[in-house]
């Protein structure tokens, strides 16, 4: 079936063709259409499911939690605060190993309240011990949705996954998207099959204290976990592709990376602005690629370090900020590819609150890095105006007021 709708009627319709038997959800800008496409198909009866209407995100995670323990299939979606607002909850659901799967539409932190699209949501949830599988289209939207249930349910792995797309660009914009038929995701998704689950007849205790002696083993086996996932992702995206056809799923997409002597490096919808800008250099004369994660966690460490050899200039694209240093995707390109490239490294920080970032003024600041004239950590699209200039003024005056009173 073939359609043109939004990222977000489109993901209703694939977590449907995975067969999700429970929902819990709070509404929450831009990922509210999710859930009131997923309602409309249960009211209809085309799904067979479960919904639980709960009064936060907060509360939602703790539904989707006591759901999974029970051994059933469930999905959930959010959005910024409302992912905020459930932190606590992704720590624990991962910590108890539950296969849950969640949709969350990255979208800027506030105050200032914005809807629209930046990247820090989820880069706050990095280390909860989800995955996270970050998309740049809408039927790759709906690929990785089917994928991240078997992902996530594979013995190997067992942990939630949450899939991330742009807010507005993908989740409000219409695309075609072409769905697979049921008997199809039926073949490559079979019924959950949990390792363990909540049976009245065989009571046991989840998530109880756990003492020093036993704490660090429980975190490194989430360790071992996406390392397997590293695994998983690539062979659930081979079968996807013998099975249904479309290819979405590896850890990265590379982009005219082979004789390129100059790397960037995104995630999400900004990445196709980068190839963009890639061809644009290359008719200038250099030989520039890219290299989307889609994988941030587990991350693409030997898919880095391989593409990354030789190279003279990384360019990494965050859409988010790690308050105090630099771009979070930027820190992680870094340290995965250190002592495997003696390459010049770049951060670029855009695209925060959903600005526009156009091809050309990512061409721009590439050029300026592969000619040195950059600074390693730069805001390309930054504006500074009269009040920015000043207060920076007035602070480094009442900074030297103070040295000379200090000094007499």
């Amino acid at each position: 079936m073939k359609i043109i709708d939004t990222a977000n009627h489109a993901v209703a319709y694939a977590a449907k063709l995975a067969r999700v038997e429970v929902v819990s959800a709070y509404p929450i800008t831009p990922q509210t259409q999710i859930i009131e496409e997923i309602s409309r198909l249960i009211d209809e009866g085309i799904m067979d499911c479960e919904y639980i209407p709960v009064e936060s995100e907060h509360s939602a995670q703790a539904a989707l939690i006591g759901a999974s323990a029970t051994g059933v299939r469930v999905f959930s979606a959010t959005s910024s605060h409302g992912l905020a607002y459930m932190h606590e909850l992704l720590h624990w659901a991962a910590a108890v190993r539950l296969p849950i799967v969640m949709v969350n539409v990255n979208r800027a932190m506030g105050p200032g309240w914005n809807i629209w699209c930046d990247h820090q949501d989820a880069i706050a949830a990095r280390d909860t011990g989800w995955i996270q599988l970050y998309c740049a289209s809408h039927q790759e939207c709906v690929d990785t949705l089917i994928q991240a249930f078997r992902i996530a349910e594979d013995h190997r792995v067992i942990m939630p996954v949450m899939v991330n797309y742009d807010a507005f660009v993908l989740s409000h914009t219409y695309m075609k998207v072409e769905f697979p038929e049921q008997e199809t995701v039926d073949l490559f998704l079979p019924e959950l099959d949990p390792m363990w689950k909540l049976d009245l007849d065989n009571p046991m205790t989840h998530g109880s204290v756990i003492y020093p002696d036993d704490y660090e083993e429980v975190r490194f086996s989430m360790q071992q976990a996406h390392g397997n996932a590293r695994k998983v992702i690539s062979e659930a995206a081979a079968e996807y592709r013998v099975i249904v056809g479309n290819y979405h799923g590896d850890l990265t997409e590379e982009f005219m990376t082979e004789d390129a002597e100059h790397i960037i490096v995104a995630m999400g919808s900004i990445a196709s602005e980068a190839k963009m800008a890639v061809k644009q250099l290359r008719e200038e004369g250099l030989a520039c690629g890219v290299v989307r994660i889609r994988s941030y966690r587990p991350f693409p460490v030997e898919e880095l370090q391989r593409v990354m050899r030789g190279k003279r200039t990384l360019v990494v694209i965050d859409r988010d900020c790690s308050f105090g240093l630099e771009g979070a995707l930027f820190s992680d390109v870094k340290a995965a590819s250190y002592g495997h490239s003696d390459a010049r490294a770049y951060n670029l920080i855009t695209g925060l609150g959903g600005r526009d970032i156009t091809y050309g003024l990512l061409a721009g600041a590439v050029r300026a890095a592969v000619e040195g004239k950059a600074e390693t950590v730069r805001w390309p699209a930054l504006r500074l105006n009269e009040h920015h200039l000043a207060s920076k003024r007035g602070v480094e005056a009442a900074w030297q007021g103070r040295q000379k009173r200090s000094a007499s």
